[in-house]
């Protein structure tokens, strides 16, 4: 299991990559927009590593044999977590006007760096 320590560095460093990653590639730049989808990040991995701790879930820490992408299932919690809580807050907020695929893009970029800090980056 991750130490809240570890959790929280993780969560931290997941916000900081998609609040960079969204600032970018999403057009126009909204403060709301980039602070909702870097939010999520850091909640969608605390909320997934906390139910892994909570259920004491060892194999799911157990990365794939490939050496250039080192996925476990904690990782792809981590991202999957992440879309759902990004496409939820973001077409309830700063994205609730905009088209649908617009919300999904947004969600899905969060989502994606949530996966690349927790496979790369601890």
């Amino acid at each position: 299991m991750l130490p809240w320590e570890v959790i929280g560095y993780g969560a931290a460093l997941s916000a900081i990559l998609v609040a960079a990653l969204v600032a970018l590639a999403v057009r126009p730049r909204r403060p709301a927009v980039i602070a909702t989808a870097a939010l999520a990040a850091a909640g969608g991995s605390v909320a997934w590593n906390a139910i892994l701790n909570a259920v004491h879930a060892p194999g799911f820490f157990t990365d794939a044999p490939i050496p250039v992408f080192p996925i476990s299932w904690q990782d792809t919690g981590s991202g999957v977590f992440t879309l759902a809580l990004a496409a939820l807050v973001l077409g309830l907020g700063p994205l609730a006007a905009a088209p649908g695929l617009r919300v999904v893009l947004t969600a899905l970029l969060a989502g994606m760096g949530a996966l690349l800090v927790d496979i790369y980056l601890y």
